[in-house]
């Protein structure tokens, strides 16, 4: 049985996958295909994923596959009520409540997962590490399943490198038509959404921070520049921070950067990036914000430690004042700002990285005993067809090969 908050909040929860699944013609095209093959006939999908509603259109095409989906969220704070109790009028098996304790999240992790699901999708690894834990007895079905995020990518690779991976998962993280636009332009535009929906805040004129170089800080570092602000990028690694000087950026270490930045942005999948000695020189009135998945990479607990005062300044916006006087805010409460305190990414983003998703489940059911037990990058033939039929869609065409040109670039000199 489901556990949401409301089912009557329903009716709005179904207006706003209406609204989406209007802009997202890659999944459109794959729900009419799937309705003819069935590739999931007879099969249970687990999902746990931020749960609104570009995530919830995903599950339907799923079901429209003949799959049994069960769903939960993978953050505490980006389940919207209204669409999860809109799955759960439909007849999918809903776990998922705004605002749930740490413990009530596990729970609806392990509930989730009790379905003992052929396939599953992941977002941060929870499952996974659950599977690996106090779940592995619903694990004894499993086919495989599919990770979207750096971070639980990660957290992948370092079991498949200690010999500790159980079960065949995809990278869909690093294909194509997720990382280059779905970090890039997703998280950019969809970090900047949330953080000046939240404060009503301007942009121009600022100093904005932005911790990490990677797809999303590189997405995020643009849009604010192009809004007027003022951007430096702190990284660790050598070779980024090299791109981001020659994309016109400032790169300074976090230790200088504190000092002068008025709003904070992490998006490294790291822990402790913002910390003690930041905040103790961080001017009156900054601005901290995550886009990294788990709400690690602002110390809040130093945060806490060092403030003589907190309270809740305005809904995702909470205060504390230092003994000095000087009041930092913690947006969304260092979680995922742009789920957080906002709608995700935009419909048209999530379009092609639900549409690899979708995708790479059918490998997955379709190669069924046939892989092995690590993580495999999405097939170049998956990538290449979402990107196709993002291009229709578009109403633009490209040019094809010829046989010439073909065997020209494949002789063997």
């Amino acid at each position: 049985m489901s556990d949401i908050k409301d089912i009557r909040l329903a009716p709005s929860g179904a207006d706003k996958i209406a609204w989406v699944a209007s802009y997202m013609p890659i999944l459109n095209s794959i729900k009419a295909e799937f309705e003819r093959t069935k590739p999931f006939r007879g099969k249970k999908i687990a999902m746990s994923i931020h749960l609104e509603a570009k995530t919830a259109y995903l599950a339907k095409i799923l079901r429209a596959g003949g799959a049994e989906v069960w769903v939960t969220g993978c953050n505490p704070l980006s389940t919207q009520d209204d669409v999860a109790a809109a799955l759960a009028a439909e007849g999918f098996e809903v776990n998922a409540r705004h605002g749930v304790s740490d413990e009530e999240y596990v729970e609806h992790l392990k509930k989730t997962l009790s379905c003992v699901p052929d396939l599953m999708i992941d977002d941060g690894g929870d499952l996974i590490s659950l599977l690996h834990g106090e779940c592995r007895a619903f694990g004894k079905n499993l086919i495989g399943g599919c990770e979207e995020t750096t971070t639980g990518i990660h957290r992948l690779l370092s079991r498949e490198r200690a010999g500790l991976l159980d079960y065949t998962m995809i990278d869909v993280n690093d294909a194509d038509c997720k990382h280059l636009f779905d970090n890039r332009y997703g998280t950019g535009q969809s970090t900047l959404d949330g953080i000046m929906n939240s404060t009503n805040l301007i942009l121009a004129g600022k100093t904005v921070v932005v911790a990490g170089y990677g797809w999303c800080g590189k997405g995020v570092a643009m849009r604010a520049k192009g809004m007027g602000a003022v951007v430096i990028v702190t990284e660790i690694d050598p070779v980024k921070a090299i791109e981001a000087v020659m994309d016109g950026f400032t790169v300074l270490p976090m230790d200088e950067a504190a000092k002068i930045g008025d709003l904070f942005i992490t998006l490294t999948g790291c822990r402790d990036v913002i910390r003690r000695e930041h905040f103790e020189v961080m001017k009156d009135g900054v601005l901290l914000s995550n886009s990294g998945h788990f709400d690690v990479e602002i110390d809040k607990a130093a945060l806490k430690e060092l403030s003589v005062e907190d309270w809740e300044r305005k809904p995702n916006i909470h205060g504390y004042r230092m003994a000095d006087g000087r009041i930092l805010n913690l947006l969304a409460e260092g979680r995922l700002v742009n789920l957080a305190a906002g709608n995700g990414h935009p419909a048209e983003i999530m379009d092609m990285s639900f549409g690899i998703q979708a995708k790479s489940l059918e490998f997955l059911a379709k190669n069924a005993g046939k892989l092995e037990k690590r993580v495999y990058a999405v097939p170049t033939e998956i990538d290449q067809a979402v990107a196709r039929i993002k291009l229709d869609a578009l109403h633009v065409s490209i040019d094809s090969l010829s046989e010439v040109q073909k065997a020209y670039l494949n002789q063997v000199e």
